[in-house]
């Protein structure tokens, strides 16, 4: 299918903030405890995808240098703080950079 010029520029038009978090793991997400405080951590995440502020979370096998990608459907200010009380964070077990980007409202994963 052939997109024109006309329906380029509406869908452009639509594009809205958010701000995209890279998860790390450190060296202490091998010690003893780290499970418990990884699901805590996965706990939350639920519960922000509950309210709306954590749109897709993507999980990254192996993560040996990788945790997982998010993209938050919030400002990166409130993001860094949402991150700063992650529990993941706060024990030294994960890291993260933050990114803003712009997408689509409604772009979703597939069922």
């Amino acid at each position: 299918m052939a997109v024109s010029d006309d329906q380029m520029l509406a869908t452009l038009a639509q594009l809205r903030d958010y701000t995209i978090v890279v998860l790390k793991p450190t060296p202490a997400r091998q010690e003893p405890g780290a499970d418990a405080i990884v699901r805590e951590h996965g706990r939350r995440n639920m519960e922000l995808r509950e309210d709306g502020v954590l749109s897709i979370v993507c999980l990254v096998p192996g993560g040996q240098e990788l945790s997982g990608i998010s993209i938050f459907n919030a400002s990166p200010e409130r993001v860094r703080a949402i991150m700063d009380g992650d529990p993941g964070v706060a024990a030294g077990i994960f890291t993260y950079e933050m990114h803003s980007a712009r997408s689509f409202p409604g772009d979703a994963l597939p069922a």
